[in-house]
């Protein structure tokens, strides 16, 4: 499974920026009374709301920069050095499982 776990964490945040955003501009103005006229859900909306944007940014742009060992050449060393150890764990079950 190949989930980079910015995507769902980033998502959850822009959608909730999106509420809280659409609160701020649709809702009502006398609620922010107690916060001297400052309208909270707003500020907020749109803070929660570029921070999703960036986790999504990055969990598309970025890569989880994994390679197999037998494509660089120090994995190949450590793998034929455990390999001559005997070190290898041996899997016996049929790919796919």
């Amino acid at each position: 499974m190949n989930l980079d776990i910015r995507l769902p964490i980033g998502g959850l945040f822009t959608l909730l920026g999106l509420v809280l955003t659409g609160y701020g501009l649709l809702g009502p103005g006398d609620v922010y009374q107690r916060s001297l006229g400052h309208n909270i859900n707003l500020s907020w909306g749109l803070v929660v709301l570029a921070f999703g944007a960036w986790f999504l940014f990055m969990g598309r742009k970025g890569s989880s920069g994994v390679t197999p060992a037998e494509d660089e050449p120090a994995g190949r060393a450590t793998e034929a050095r455990e390999h001559a150890l005997g070190l290898e764990y041996e899997d016996r079950r049929p790919r796919g499982h």
